[in-house]
């Protein structure tokens, strides 16, 4: 019996590291990883010998993943107090068009990418919650970050379905498939996170070629050329570090080690499709794993910012700077190879940055953060460029959303949306030119169980039950979401409360189960301490 208690107290005590220690043996059971491997992406001719300007427009579509509004020096910010310059992710917007009031179509990031590669709001097929690996749900519901108040709800006893199990189902019309029926060659670069299992997998979803991010370490921990920073103080960063890899798959095949930090070599293979495919129509979906944590630099990155004090900060910015010189190669890529006149390049993130990564100015001047649905969260650069069709230094300041990107790339391609199906993305191309009476959208809606949003001509409803709060903010007024008017404005609040109703009325239920629901400040990061009356919401996954 004292044996028992010992050994049982023992593991209550250690029982965060017992769970890393599992999930990083599984990990490597799960995932074996062998050297590098060449991909040879394959090359093609159109075959009505159609030259570059009169061939369907090329289409890039390029997706940062956890970027931060003020990480670019576009939007008059950039990491840093604006002192790392991102000159390359700026010019698509400033030789094509920014849209101001871009949205993500979730405040993470698989239900994101379920809408851009769908054309739909995911929940519509029941993709509510982000699928997450073995053991992270349950790392966050043992482990509380130190200054936080609240606690993690954590629900017992619901259905546990596989990591790869959990994506976009087969039956759904990605924008891979519905290019390809155009004559396109379709290629994807990077992170998936839409499933694995059943016909889920992005070379079973109409990509004919897919360098898939299989683990998300940018170089091994202890590889001379990377710079690391670990966030004590997050329990999913400490999960990371446990759970990662440096891999990547073709096509799924096994798992290898690619031969550079991962921006970089995801970049390189992005200009080697763009060579290989200089002769055909191609759809490139380049999805990048940064800013994403784990927060790991290329040491040449690093070294070159030795103004920035904080090393967090230097690490972090060095990855945006790797991100952007990435987007630079692609565009130069465009030109060497004489297509960027007529390459519809779209340029986005999945979500807003994150509080975990103890940066609390990565958003400004937005409230919240990455898993949030206040502008932080789902506020995000949404940039077009295509030289051919849409003048330099546009901009479209109403609602628009990562649907619309769908509909944007099929229209670009004259590829008709599908029709047995709503379809909620709208082609942004004529509002870009003026051509399109009205707004892209009156309302857009947000869901992820006990956080709920709703955007209707110009005012905005945030919901998060727990703790059973309202907000309603006039965005004209009050883009920041600093004055709730939920109070002086009943009658507005009722309006929005009830389009969420209807809105949620059209939705499926969850394809699978919440795990938890997480508390969220909205306005400190982990690096800072709870106060009883700060706000926050609860988010669930």
């Amino acid at each position: 019996m004292v044996i028992a208690f010992l050994l049982g107290t023992f593991a209550y005590a250690n029982r965060e590291a017992i769970v890393l220690k599992l999930v990083g043996f599984a990990v490597k059971r799960r995932i074996p990883v062998g050297p590098h491997e060449e991909v040879a992406w394959s090359t093609g001719v159109d075959p009505q010998g159609r030259t570059p300007a009169e061939r369907p427009p090329n289409i890039v579509l390029i997706l940062a993943d956890d970027l931060g509004w003020n990480d670019l020096t576009f939007n008059g910010g950039g990491v840093a107090g604006g002192t790392v310059p991102t000159p390359h992710i700026d010019s698509i917007a400033a030789e094509g068009v920014s849209f101001t009031n871009g949205y993500a179509a979730n405040g993470t990031c698989a239900p994101s990418r379920a809408a851009l590669m769908s054309g739909r709001y995911g929940t519509r097929f029941g993709f509510e919650f982000t699928p997450t690996p073995p053991g992270m749900m349950q790392l966050a519901g043992l482990v509380r970050s130190p200054g936080r108040l609240r606690e993690t709800i954590t629900y017992e006893g619901v259905e546990r379905i596989d990591y790869a199990d959990m994506g976009m189902p087969a039956s759904e019309i990605t924008l891979a498939e519905l290019l390809a029926e155009q004559g396109y060659h379709t290629a994807h670069i990077g992170k998936w996170h839409l499933g694995r299992a059943d016909g889920m997998a992005p070379h079973d979803q109409g990509f004919d070629e897919s360098l898939l991010m299989a683990s998300g370490l940018y170089l091994p921990e202890d590889d001379p050329d990377v710079v690391n920073s670990k966030q004590d103080f997050d329990p999913i960063d400490r999960f990371l570090w446990a759970a990662m890899r440096f891999a990547a798959s073709f096509n799924g095949d096994d798992a290898f080690e690619p031969d550079q930090y991962l921006t970089d070599y995801y970049t390189e293979q992005a200009v080697e499709v763009i060579g290989a495919n200089r002769d055909r129509p191609f759809f490139l979906y380049l999805a990048h794993w940064a800013p994403h944590t784990p927060l790991q630099a290329a040491r040449r990155d690093y070294e070159a910012l030795a103004h920035i004090e904080n090393h967090r900060l230097r690490v972090y910015a060095a990855m945006i700077r790797s991100l952007d010189r990435g987007v630079g190669q692609v565009l130069r890529a465009l030109e060497r190879n004489g297509l960027d006149e007529n390459t519809l390049v779209l340029f986005t993130s999945d979500n807003g940055g994150a509080n975990y990564i103890g940066l609390p100015e990565v958003n400004r001047p937005f409230r919240g953060w990455k898993i949030s649905l206040f502008e932080g969260g789902i506020h995000v650069p949404f940039f077009a460029k295509w030289p051919a069709r849409i003048a330099a230094g546009a901009t479209v300041s109403n609602p628009v959303h990562h649907f619309d990107l769908y509909a944007t790339a099929a229209a670009a391609a004259g590829a008709p949306l599908p029709t047995d199906r709503t379809m909620d993305g709208v082609d942004l191309l004529p509002h870009v030119a003026g051509e399109a009476p009205g707004v892209p959208h009156r309302a857009l809606f947000w869901r992820s169980g006990a956080s709920q949003t709703a955007l209707v001509d110009g005012w905005k409803l945030n919901v998060s039950d727990p703790p059973g709060r309202t907000w309603l903010f006039d965005m004209g007024a009050d883009p920041t979401e600093q004055h709730d008017l939920s109070a002086e404005r009943p009658e507005k609040l009722a309006e929005l409360q009830a389009a969420l109703a209807a809105h949620n009325a059209e939705q499926a239920p969850p394809a699978w189960p919440s795990q938890l629901s997480v508390p969220i400040n909205i306005d400190k990061d982990l690096t800072q301490a709870d106060a009883p009356d700060d706000e926050y919401i609860y988010w669930s996954n």
